[in-house]
């Protein structure tokens, strides 16, 4: 069954209105939807929908509520993953996997190893990221859709991570210390964790200093070191897996 997203004042008492065009279009040109067909509908909030179309209109499309329900698939973790940008079109793969396995945001971070270089077109690329990562959602069937934030430079996402009940640091030079180790030594479970992942070439020896300085966990993945497209959905299935499961 098709899913599709819509803010939350969409939702009536009885009825769901999309307004879309990209959703509308996609519906009657591609998937080829008419009038009594049923669709999932969230409201990127806390409820997911079944609905059945009720009419299909060129600006809108309404679909009467058959059954509602918190969502099923969400995680209460609440994970932001701050991607070191990688080259060519790795991120995308990263986002996806990302996505499918949990992620609530994703914020990719310029660091000293960052091979590509911001020529102004940023933005471009953050519209088609999110695309990538509404695209996963609906594949995976989650609840909401997670925002991949505007790029940052690494001072700049130092001062973010006090917003953070955890900060995790994989480090290829860390030899001791696990992810397992560093979640069942904290005193409460963590709501929101912080993931900070290098680009190709890893972290500086002065950006590792920096970050545990500024109150980071340094962890190991294990005994192999791990491309950067890799190590973040590597560490964060292990984070969902001690946490969520």
């Amino acid at each position: 069954m098709s899913r599709f997203f819509v803010d939350a004042a969409n939702v009536g008492e009885n009825s769901i209105f999309i307004y879309s065009k990209e959703d509308i279009k996609h519906m009657g040109k591609v998937l080829r939807l008419k009038e009594g067909d049923k669709i999932e509908i969230s409201d990127s909030a806390k409820w997911e929908y079944q609905a059945e179309i009720s009419a299909m209109e060129a600006d809108f499309v309404e679909a009467r509520i058959l059954d509602k329900q918190r969502f099923a698939r969400e995680p209460e973790l609440r994970v932001t993953l701050f991607q070191g940008i990688p080259k060519q079109s790795k991120m995308e793969t990263i986002i996806q996997k990302s996505v499918e396995l949990g992620a609530f945001s994703l914020v990719p971070v310029f660091m000293e190893r960052t091979v590509v270089v911001d020529k102004g077109y940023f933005s471009k690329k953050q519209q088609r990221w999110q695309r990538i990562a509404a695209e996963s959602v609906k594949q995976c069937r989650r609840g909401i859709i997670p925002e991949i934030k505007e790029a940052v430079k690494l001072p700049d996402m130092i001062k973010t991570l006090s917003e953070f009940d955890l900060v995790l640091f994989p480090y290829e030079n860390e030899t001791g210390r696990t992810i397992k180790d560093s979640l069942r030594s904290q005193m409460r479970r963590p709501k929101d964790i912080a993931l900070i992942i290098g680009p190709e070439g890893g972290f500086s020896d002065q950006e590792a200093e920096t970050l545990v300085r500024a109150g980071a966990d340094r962890v190991t993945l294990g005994k192999t070191i791990l491309r950067t497209e890799t190590a973040g959905p590597a560490a964060l299935a292990m984070v969902m897996y001690e946490l969520e499961l």
